[in-house]
């Protein structure tokens, strides 16, 4: 009696073998990726921190961003409870340090110290010092990100070496409604924060996101909102509340006002 080449015995043995093919060959393909993939998230970051800035507007070679990012941006590591720059990490191992991966594994946050809604908070996070031609020192730039309707919204806050007042605000990366929520990319929004200060004079969080058309231009603080994106906007503000409180980088902030960074 001929043998059955459709008995499930042999359709098993074809299926799992055709499966570990496949296994095999998607499991060599990010290997082989990874360091492509690496470079690529790091050119990303490279461009959104200089667009922050102002160092790039629109789109530029991967060598050009390069080249700037090594001669403007410093990468440092600051322990958030103490608002100390890590002296024991250096510019290479801060460019190396996984802020994602240290957010994830970090110190679960209490509910009510939660207002951003992230959840979990790393005890190192990296800061972008920012210098010229001359190496003086021109710009702080802030890893921040909180959650809005949909999504959790990260951005870049550039600030002057005053450590209050706002150079740019980016946001590059998003899951916000189109057309509502997701205009927090829209350069005319992010350009009202162009020149706002963080805090008032007694130092405490003054910059308000406000009902669209109730922003006084001439208000050192107030910023308008997005029409239909309340949630959104709410979301913003709740960032600001968060990062530049005690739990984020105001300890690092009340250092720079003191001077901290006056030697570069």
């Amino acid at each position: 009696m001929s043998s059955n080449n459709d008995s499930i015995s042999k359709t098993l043995i074809v299926v799992i073998s055709l499966c570990l093919v496949c296994a095999i060959v998607v499991a060599t393909a990010a290997v082989q990726l990874r360091p492509t993939q690496q470079a690529n998230k790091k050119l990303d970051s490279q461009v959104n921190i200089l667009r922050s800035v102002g160092l790039v507007e629109g789109s530029a070679p991967a060598t050009k961003i390069a080249e700037l990012f090594g001669k403007h941006i410093e990468t440092r590591l600051v322990n958030l409870q103490t608002g100390e720059i890590d002296a024991s990490c250096d510019v290479q191992c801060a460019e190396n340090f996984d802020y994602r991966k240290s957010l994830k594994e970090g110190k679960a946050l209490a509910q009510a110290d939660d207002v951003a809604s992230i959840r979990r908070i790393s005890e190192l996070a990296p800061v972008y010092l920012t210098y010229d031609d001359n190496r003086n020192l021109k710009a702080i730039v802030l890893p921040v990100h909180g959650y809005g309707l949909w999504s959790t919204m990260h951005a870049f806050l550039a600030l002057e070496t005053d450590g209050n007042t706002i150079i740019g605000m980016n946001y590059y990366e998003q899951g916000e409604t189109p057309g509502l929520g997701g205009e927090i990319e829209n350069p005319r929004w992010k350009a009202q924060f162009v020149g706002k200060q963080l805090t008032n004079e007694a130092g405490e969080l003054a910059l308000t996101i406000l009902k669209p058309g109730n922003a006084d231009p001439q208000s050192a603080h107030q910023v308008d909102g997005l029409s239909g994106a309340t949630l959104t906007a709410n979301g913003v503000q709740n960032t600001f509340t968060f990062w530049i409180g005690d739990s984020g980088f105001g300890p690092f902030l009340a250092k720079v006002r003191e001077g901290a960074l006056n030697n570069g």
